[in-house]
């Protein structure tokens, strides 16, 4: 059984290569998952249909990890989310994650980041 920094590591990467059912197969089914200027959300199923929207613009999408620290089963990483969206706008976001991984899966993903950044860029 993989360890939970290299669980979330696996989810990052295959979320980058924009494989989305390779990075579903590392969260439970019944996955918490809180966007917390968005909203939050439970299930595989809903966090895969909000995932794809960051994956349908047309350059690539990358979660840099600044820092990242682990104790037990919790993980807690600062990134550098970047995605181009379907309207072609570059975002580039300061995130805070913390994920919490369970018998190899990831059943807990909550990301902080700043909305009116995230605003601003989307605006252009």
């Amino acid at each position: 059984m993989a360890n939970p920094e290299e669980v979330v590591n696996r989810f990052i990467k295959a979320i980058e290569r924009r494989e989305l059912d390779t990075a579903m197969d590392f969260v439970t089914e019944d996955c918490f998952y809180d966007n917390v200027p968005i909203g939050s959300m439970t299930g595989k199923t809903k966090m895969a249909e909000f995932l794809s929207g960051l994956l349908k613009g047309p350059g690539p999408v990358e979660f840099e990890v600044i820092r990242q620290a682990s104790s037990g089963n919790t993980v807690m990483n600062e990134r550098i989310d970047r995605f181009t969206t379907g309207g072609g706008k570059k975002i580039e976001l300061q995130v805070m994650g913390v994920f919490e991984v369970e018998n190899g899966l990831i059943m807990f993903w909550r990301d902080y980041f700043d909305n009116g950044m995230f605003m601003k860029q989307l605006k252009g």
